[in-house]
């Protein structure tokens, strides 16, 4: 089974960006939906930005929308979350997570995390105002 770990969270000031790195490995060859969630204290753990790795379909948070770009390289074995104009609202523990799609599944993945069955450790963002 795929094995997740992210990378690149931090502390910035509201205004500024990160760029959030998850790295695959394992059983990479199956096709996946994946993407990142992210949970705040006192708060349901919510999905972010969640892509097809066949297709590219994508689906984002409305509070994120303009803001985030999900992403993945070439081989999908490497996930990023690129980040801008944070606010103190973005501020929470930010999880890539993983499940099997089929492969002629097409239009916006499911963003429930009771659909994904794999969880990387979480990398903390935090935004000070």
């Amino acid at each position: 089974q795929v094995q997740l770990v992210e990378s690149g969270g931090g502390s910035v000031q509201a205004g500024g960006s990160l760029r959030l790195f998850c790295a695959a490995s394992g059983n990479t060859y199956r096709t996946y939906c994946m993407g990142w969630f992210r949970q705040a204290p006192g708060k349901e753990r919510e999905g972010v930005a969640i892509i097809r790795t066949n297709g590219g379909d994508t689906y984002y948070a409305d509070s994120v929308k303009g803001r985030f770009t999900i992403s993945q390289d070439n081989a999908k074995t490497m996930l990023y979350l690129q980040m801008n104009g944070l606010k103190p609202e973005d501020t929470a523990m930010y999880y890539c997570a993983a499940r099997w799609c089929a492969r002629g599944a097409r239009g916006p993945p499911s963003s429930s995390a009771l659909e994904y069955d794999v969880w990387g450790q979480g990398t903390q963002v935090t935004v000070s105002s």
